[in-house]
Protein backbone atom coordinates (compact mmCIF):
# COMPACT_ATOMS: atom_id res chain seq x y z
CA UNK A 1 0.00 0.00 0.00
CA UNK A 2 2.78 2.45 1.05
CA UNK A 3 4.43 1.65 -2.52
CA UNK A 4 1.36 2.81 -4.69
CA UNK A 5 0.81 5.82 -2.64
CA UNK A 6 4.26 6.82 -3.41
CA UNK A 7 4.02 5.46 -7.11
CA UNK A 8 0.88 7.80 -7.32
CA UNK A 9 2.84 10.59 -5.76
CA UNK A 10 5.62 10.83 -7.47
CA UNK A 11 3.50 10.12 -10.83
CA UNK A 12 1.34 13.08 -9.42
CA UNK A 13 4.17 14.85 -9.29
CA UNK A 14 5.15 14.44 -12.48
CA UNK A 15 2.40 15.24 -14.11
CA UNK A 16 2.15 18.64 -12.11
CA UNK A 17 5.26 19.50 -13.14
CA UNK A 18 4.78 18.82 -16.73
CA UNK A 19 1.79 20.82 -16.70
CA UNK A 20 3.21 23.90 -14.94
CA UNK A 21 6.82 23.87 -16.43
CA UNK A 22 7.04 25.89 -19.44
CA UNK A 23 8.63 24.10 -22.28
CA UNK A 24 12.61 23.67 -22.24
CA UNK A 25 13.34 25.68 -25.19
CA UNK A 26 10.15 25.34 -27.70
CA UNK A 27 11.03 26.45 -31.41
CA UNK A 28 10.74 30.25 -32.01
CA UNK A 29 9.12 30.44 -35.66
CA UNK A 30 9.31 33.84 -36.29
CA UNK A 31 12.79 34.33 -34.53
CA UNK A 32 16.36 34.25 -36.57
CA UNK A 33 19.35 35.51 -36.74
CA UNK A 34 20.64 38.43 -39.45
CA UNK A 35 23.40 36.78 -41.49
CA UNK A 36 23.73 39.10 -44.74
CA UNK A 37 23.59 43.23 -44.71
CA UNK A 38 23.40 43.93 -48.30
CA UNK A 39 23.13 47.60 -49.46
CA UNK A 40 21.74 47.30 -53.23
CA UNK A 41 22.14 50.15 -55.45
CA UNK A 42 19.59 49.71 -58.85
CA UNK A 43 20.48 51.88 -62.02
CA UNK A 44 17.86 54.36 -63.07
CA UNK A 45 15.91 54.51 -66.06
CA UNK A 46 16.82 57.51 -68.25
CA UNK A 47 13.83 58.75 -70.19
CA UNK A 48 15.48 60.29 -72.91
CA UNK A 49 14.18 63.97 -71.41
CA UNK A 50 18.17 64.51 -70.48
CA UNK A 51 19.82 63.48 -73.58
CA UNK A 52 17.45 65.73 -75.25
CA UNK A 53 18.02 68.97 -73.40
CA UNK A 54 22.00 68.09 -72.72
CA UNK A 55 21.54 67.64 -76.45
CA UNK A 56 20.42 71.17 -77.03
CA UNK A 57 22.65 73.28 -73.93
CA UNK A 58 25.79 71.13 -76.01
CA UNK A 59 24.51 72.32 -78.90
CA UNK A 60 24.18 75.89 -78.09
CA UNK A 61 28.09 76.00 -76.18
CA UNK A 62 29.12 74.53 -79.05
CA UNK A 63 28.24 77.29 -81.58
CA UNK A 64 29.70 80.01 -79.68
CA UNK A 65 32.89 78.19 -80.42
CA UNK A 66 34.88 79.27 -83.83
CA UNK A 67 33.35 79.53 -87.17
CA UNK A 68 32.71 77.97 -90.73
CA UNK A 69 33.81 74.48 -90.89
CA UNK A 70 34.80 74.74 -87.28
CA UNK A 71 31.90 76.16 -85.85
CA UNK A 72 29.69 73.48 -87.27
CA UNK A 73 32.07 71.03 -85.50
CA UNK A 74 31.91 72.54 -82.67
CA UNK A 75 28.23 72.54 -82.53
CA UNK A 76 27.97 68.71 -83.65
CA UNK A 77 30.45 67.87 -81.01
CA UNK A 78 28.86 69.89 -78.49
CA UNK A 79 25.52 68.54 -79.12
CA UNK A 80 27.27 64.77 -79.07
CA UNK A 81 28.64 65.55 -75.70
CA UNK A 82 25.43 67.36 -73.81
CA UNK A 83 23.09 64.65 -75.18
CA UNK A 84 25.52 62.04 -73.44
CA UNK A 85 25.95 64.04 -70.05
CA UNK A 86 22.22 64.89 -69.89
CA UNK A 87 21.57 61.38 -70.50
CA UNK A 88 24.03 60.13 -67.60
CA UNK A 89 22.60 62.60 -65.28
CA UNK A 90 19.26 61.80 -65.66
CA UNK A 91 20.37 58.29 -65.21
CA UNK A 92 22.08 58.57 -62.24
CA UNK A 93 19.28 61.27 -60.79
CA UNK A 94 17.00 58.06 -61.02
CA UNK A 95 19.25 55.57 -59.59
CA UNK A 96 17.77 54.05 -56.13
CA UNK A 97 19.70 52.61 -52.97
CA UNK A 98 17.90 49.94 -51.11
CA UNK A 99 19.01 48.03 -47.84
CA UNK A 100 18.91 44.10 -47.29
CA UNK A 101 18.95 42.56 -44.38
CA UNK A 102 19.20 38.64 -44.97
CA UNK A 103 17.63 36.49 -41.75
CA UNK A 104 17.95 32.56 -41.04
CA UNK A 105 14.94 31.75 -39.21
CA UNK A 106 15.01 29.03 -36.44
CA UNK A 107 13.44 26.40 -38.82
CA UNK A 108 16.63 26.88 -41.73
CA UNK A 109 14.59 28.99 -43.75
CA UNK A 110 15.88 32.24 -45.34
CA UNK A 111 13.82 35.82 -45.27
CA UNK A 112 14.80 38.58 -46.87
CA UNK A 113 13.39 42.61 -45.52
CA UNK A 114 14.19 45.53 -47.60
CA UNK A 115 14.58 49.00 -46.51
CA UNK A 116 14.61 52.48 -48.02
CA UNK A 117 17.55 53.57 -45.45
CA UNK A 118 20.41 51.56 -43.46
CA UNK A 119 18.18 49.27 -40.69
CA UNK A 120 20.48 49.91 -37.85
CA UNK A 121 20.70 45.68 -37.71
CA UNK A 122 23.93 43.72 -36.88
CA UNK A 123 25.50 40.64 -38.57
CA UNK A 124 24.60 38.06 -35.82
CA UNK A 125 22.04 39.52 -34.26
CA UNK A 126 18.61 37.95 -32.74
CA UNK A 127 15.49 39.11 -34.04
CA UNK A 128 11.91 38.21 -34.22
CA UNK A 129 9.23 39.10 -37.00
CA UNK A 130 6.38 40.72 -35.50
CA UNK A 131 2.97 42.21 -37.90
CA UNK A 132 5.53 41.37 -41.20
CA UNK A 133 8.38 43.38 -40.03
CA UNK A 134 11.75 42.59 -38.61
CA UNK A 135 12.94 44.04 -34.53
CA UNK A 136 15.31 43.38 -32.42
CA UNK A 137 14.88 40.39 -30.04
Amino acid sequence: MAHARRLLAATFAALATAIVAPAVHAACRDCGTVIDLKKVEKEGEASGAGAVLGGIAGGVLGHQIGSGRGNTAATVAGAAGGAYAGHQIEKNRNKTVSYEVIVEMEDGARRTFTYREPSGFRMGEKVRIVDHKLRHR
